[in-house]
């Protein structure tokens, strides 16, 4: 909810509730962010962690960073989408980080004739549910979304571009 945008009505909600509540907090991550909300909101809480807390790759993917200069991203993404939608049945994930890179980018591949379909916070529930269904399916097997949507993703794409500079990249992938 942090990543997008909730935090003032968090902090509303938890500035309306009785002081002597008991509250639980769950994350999958324990950013700074999350943290600040754990001391402003917990009193002597406890921290129980499953699994490590360091972020690492998978190591069951190969995952291939090209550095390159933004001039240069639309022509590599190009050459990639040719190699990927030549195999029978591919379907790939492009992460941007912003909702609009996600539309412009939506925008020009299908102005070039790639099938790609776009998802991210701004798209109505519907609207997500029918995308990721046309994606699942075969229909449309270019995918392009901000990170935040990579939660549970990753599980139906055979290969992930990410569409982002090198500082941005912080994303976990999984089988």
């Amino acid at each position: 909810m942090l990543d997008m945008g909730f935090e003032p009505q968090i902090r509303k909600i938890v500035d309306q509730i009785r002081p002597d509540r008991q509250t639980l907090m769950w994350s999958a991550t324990w950013p700074k962010e999350v943290r600040a909300l754990a001391e402003d909101f917990l009193k002597d809480y406890i921290q129980v962690n499953i699994g490590a807390l360091q972020l690492c790759a998978n190591h069951r993917i190969l995952q291939i960073i090209d550095v390159c200069q933004e001039n240069e991203k639309d022509a590599k993404l190009i050459k990639l989408l040719h190699e990927i939608m030549n195999e029978k049945d591919n379907k790939t994930i492009i992460f941007a980080e912003t909702k609009r890179k996600v539309d412009d980018l939506t925008r020009r591949m299908r102005r070039d004739g790639w099938p790609a379909m776009c998802i991210h916070g701004d798209k109505s529930q519907p609207e997500r549910d029918w995308v990721l269904g046309e994606f699942r399916t075969g229909k449309s097997p270019i995918l392009v979304a901000t990170d935040v949507a990579a939660r549970g993703l990753i599980s139906i794409v055979s290969l992930a571009n990410v569409y982002k500079t090198l500082t941005e990249w912080g994303g976990v992938m999984r089988p």
